[in-house]
């Protein structure tokens, strides 16, 4: 049984294999300046990016985690994610109000997939 993982920094992986599945780590924006749905669309890349390099796509998810900031933003991130996922590959999804890890952060999506 291998464990692969991609981009490993000193506290995390950005995403590990296992069993012919990925795991991403929360993934946040890059620019946090911006509003929800710039935010959402910066995430939603890098999770393409992340899922191109292990092997994957975006019609392999499995399950998406979404944190909020503020559930005020709710109808401002589902815009942005019902244009990005692909019709009849949505994943099982929870969405939820956090604290994020710096208050510029207004949004943070964690998904797993098969590879």
């Amino acid at each position: 049984m291998t464990i692969e993982r991609l981009h490993v920094g000193r506290r995390m992986s950005e995403a590990v294999i296992h069993n012919g599945t990925l795991y991403l780590a929360g993934q946040v924006a890059e620019d946090p300046s911006q509003d929800v749905a710039a935010q959402t669309r910066q995430v939603l890349a890098a999770i393409d990016r992340l899922l191109a390099e292990a092997g994957s796509d975006k019609t392999r998810i499995l399950q998406a985690q979404i944190f909020l900031a503020d559930m005020a933003d709710f109808a401002a991130m589902n815009a942005v994610w019902d244009a990005w996922v692909p019709e009849g590959h949505t994943p099982a999804r929870a969405t939820v109000e956090a604290k994020l890890a710096t208050p510029a952060y207004k949004v943070e999506i964690k998904v797993v997939a098969a590879k």
